[in-house]
């Protein structure tokens, strides 16, 4: 094969083909990822039989490791979704903190929502009532708008079970227990970032809601909603197991190795985490659509996850190429001189974000450019998760889909979006970042 200096010449020409393909000829990432997993192969004088193995083995892999998982967490959010427990629990959420502060109940309602259910279906969902909201207390659509966009956006880009960090935790081989715990401890300060830029800067543009419904007439969509707890059931009890199977892992001694720690290591695994919370979920529905739920919304789901699944397998074949070449040894050995530590993966995600759009397509190819670099550098898996996720945030704007949802349903103008909700996810992953920086201090 070539030299190390010739394959990093060759991953960086990859890279601005990766963002060429996918922002300029919007191309499917999924297409992108596996063409550039055999350029780069046959660029660095890979055998041919390595190449194919190589990427069916990455793909594979991936797949193997967080495929179910992607699945189950979709099939949730479809189901909360239809069954209007997404609106339940904001409503919880606004008794709990009060209508005055609606801005903070919305950033709050999206930074839980987001965890099973995409930004961009999560702003759709929310938006009605956002509306309503800021009809009713006399904010700006520019506050409520960004203040729901930026709560959303925190858990989107660093909490399983959201696609992106998933799909990141199972390429670099992170614990998905770790992610969740360290993913909340930076994504809150995140989420409150937005929410402060939304209620200090964004109030100077005052926009009127276009009103579709009023807030009392939002539940007549769904009829009855079900109850907050019930709402809540198949978010917390997941992530709760998770987080469990973590701590009882008898390597940090709190447990000893036993049939107890066997069992929570059993029901925390994010295989049986997830499946539970889809029974969970499935609580909500009424019986009279208890069999539309189980064909028609699981299948819904199901779909949902197809192009999310693609991807990231993908982004496992690119990663277990550039594994097998030798810019991770290259790349690592001379690196390592500069201490740039968890910044790097932070600035390539960041620049593949800015250049390209996708924060999930940045998520996967900054994860598949890192996989090779994680034992030379000496990074931590789960805290190069969430700077990758850090990275993924910064920025969204005009080449980013959610950027354009945002805008339009807040009704505001693309300077508007720019100068409101664009520099919110510039704040925002400057603070992730800084916060998993401070995370390497103990971790």
């Amino acid at each position: 094969m070539v030299s190390g200096g010739l394959s990093l010449i060759f991953l960086i020409l990859v890279i601005f083909l990766i963002i060429f393909l996918t922002s300029k000829w919007k191309m499917n990432a999924f297409l992108v990822l596996v063409l550039v997993s055999f350029l780069y192969g046959i660029f660095v004088g890979m055998p041919l039989e390595t190449i194919i193995s190589k990427i069916r083995d990455g793909f594979g892999g991936t797949l193997g490791y967080i495929g179910i998982v992607i699945v189950a967490g979709t099939i949730i959010g479809t189901i909360l979704e239809k069954t209007g427990a997404a609106l339940s629990m904001t409503n919880s959420i606004l008794s709990f903190v009060g209508e005055k502060r609606s801005p903070l109940a919305m950033s709050i309602a999206g930074y839980i929502i987001s965890v099973p259910v995409y930004c961009d279906s999560g702003y759709v969902i929310l938006t009605p009532l956002n509306k309503a909201l800021a009809a009713r207390t006399k904010k700006s659509m520019a506050v409520m708008g960004v203040a729901l966009a930026t709560g959303l956006y925190s858990t989107h880009c660093l909490v399983p079970p959201t696609p992106g960090p998933i799909a990141s935790a199972g390429i670099l081989g992170a614990d998905l227990g770790g992610v969740i715990g360290f993913g909340i401890i930076v994504s809150i300060p995140a989420m409150l970032a937005g929410y402060l830029w939304a209620i200090k800067f964004a109030k100077k543009y005052q926009i009127e809601p276009e009103l579709e419904v009023n807030y009392d007439e939002l539940g007549d969509k769904y009829g009855e909603l079900p109850s907050a707890f019930l709402s809540f059931l198949p978010l917390v009890v997941p992530i709760f197991l998770i987080l469990l199977k973590s701590l009882s892992n008898p390597k940090l001694g709190l447990m000893k190795e036993g049939p107890v720690s066997n069992f929570l290591g059993f029901i925390g695994d994010p295989v049986t985490a997830l499946t539970i919370g889809i029974f969970l979920a499935l609580l909500l529905v009424a019986k009279t659509n208890l069999k539309e739920a189980i064909h028609d919304w699981i299948g819904k789901g199901i779909s949902n996850a197809a192009i999310i699944l693609a991807i990231t397998g993908a982004g496992g074949a690119f990663g277990a190429i550039l594994k097998a070449s030798p810019m991770g040894d290259f790349l690592g050995n001379n690196l390592s001189a500069f201490n740039i530590g968890i910044f790097l993966p932070f600035v390539i995600s960041a620049a593949l974000k800015t250049a390209q759009g996708s924060s999930t397509v940045a998520i996967i190819t900054t994860s598949s450019i890192m996989a090779p670099l994680m034992s030379s550098l000496g990074l931590s898996p789960v805290l190069t998760v969430l700077a990758i996720g850090a990275g993924a945030m910064t920025v969204s704007h005009a080449n980013d889909s959610y950027f354009w949802v945002v805008s339009k349903f807040a009704g505001m103008e693309v300077p508007v979006a720019y100068k409101t909700y664009t520099t919110a996810t510039l704040l925002m992953g400057i603070i992730s970042i800084l916060m998993v920086a401070i995370l390497t201090i103990f971790v």
